[in-house]
Formats: C-alpha cells, sequence, structure tokens
C-alpha cells in the first residue's frame, strides 16, 4: 500500500524514536517503505517519514546506479543490485574522508543542497529475519543510510548545510510546512493549503 509522506515542519521527523520488539510482525509495513518509496521514485525512506516514530529504514540504490558521476563497473553493480532493509539500527562508525554530494529528500521536495559526509560506515542491524547483522559501506551505499539514518535520530539533511545556505532556504522550507508545494506522490501536510 501506498502512504503518504509527512513533510518538514511535522514533528513526527523530529521525535526520538523507538526501537521495534525483536521478532515483531513488521513485514507488511517494511513492503509498504518499500511501495511508497518506488511510488514517489526514492532510494530511501524512513519510517518517520510516513508518520511513524520507530527505528526502521529501507534502501534500494538502483537508481544511483545509473548516474553519471559513477563510473566504476563494480561501483555500478553495487548500486544496482543493492537493496536492504534495516531495523533497530545503530551506526557503530564512522570513518574515512568527508565528501560533498548534492542530496534530497521525499520530505522535503524540490530543495536539494550539498552535505558532507564520511565515505564509511560500520552499522550494525536486524535484517528482516531478525538476524543481527553489522557491515561496512562506503560510497554512495553508505550515504543513502547515513541519510536515512539521520531520519530515525530525528536530524534532516537541511540540519547538516552551512548556515548562509540554511538561511536561503528558509522561505522555501516555511512553504512546504505550510503545504504550499506540488510532488508527484501523496503527502500528509498538517495545514491545508490557502
Amino acid at each position: 500500500m501506498i502512504l503518504p509522506i509527512v513533510p518538514y515542519g511535522d514533528p513526527v521527523l523530529r521525535e526520538e524514536t523507538v526501537d521495534i520488539e525483536e521478532n515483531s510482525q513488521i513485514s507488511e509495513l517494511v513492503s509498504n517503505l518499500y511501495e511508497t518509496m518506488y511510488h514517489a521514485n526514492g532510494v530511501g525512506l524512513a519510517a518517520p517519514q510516513i508518520g511513524k516514530a520507530i527505528r526502521l529504514f529501507v534502501v534500494d540504490t538502483e537508481p544511483f546506479s545509473e548516474l553519471e558521476e559513477v563510473t566504476d563497473p563494480k561501483e555500478v553493480e553495487e548500486l544496482a543490485n543493492f537493496k536492504k532493509t534495516f531495523i533497530n539500527p545503530i551506526i557503530v562508525e564512522e570513518k574515512g574522508k568527508k565528501w560533498a554530494f548534492e542530496e534530497g529528500c521525499l520530505s522535503i521536495p524540490g530543495i536539494n543542497a550539498d552535505v558532507s559526509r564520511p565515505d564509511t560506515i560500520v552499522i550494525e542491524y536486524y535484517n528482516e529475519k531478525w538476524e543481527l547483522v553489522e557491515e561496512e559501506y562506503k560510497g554512495l551505499i553508505a550515504r543513502v543510510i547515513q541519510h536515512e539514518y539521520d531520519h530515525i535520530e530525528g536530524v534532516l539533511f537541511t540540519d547538516l548545510v552551512s548556515p548562509l545556505k540554511k538561511k536561503f532556504l528558509t522561505k522555501k522550507l516555511l512553504k512546504i510546512t505550510a503545504g504550499d508545494v506540488s510532488t508527484s506522490y501523496k503527502m500528509k501536510f498538517l495545514k491545508r493549503r490557502r
């Protein structure tokens, strides 16, 4: 089922998320997250973005395998085949050189900005079989995971831009909060458009 995505300004995007009880039946919720993400042409979606303050997100980086910047055949293949569900994740370590890349967000439509993040992460999480996994990721895959992980920590990519850029974005962010934005996917606004 395709669910509405909550926009910038909705308090759930800043809430402290809670762990999901081990062995909870969340397969339908996970399926809905993927369906909603694909419908909105995203590469990741976190539970807070559909109004649920729980530690869960999904990622499918296949669209990034077609980016012009990605020229290494091995990275193209990794991006094309990376689809994972992260339950109760914890980033254990962020390391490597920080690099900037233009990010966007389904909860903040129409806004993109360069964000600097470390190149490599180590993350511990439960997969859909409730197996505890610890893995290391690099490059664009690490970035997408960091972006979605921020969502379950109440952080948005606009929090990570320079103060000057953030000031420049203020009017656009206020318009999104007010529901004055158009998207190709369903959104759930707190206030109605005027």
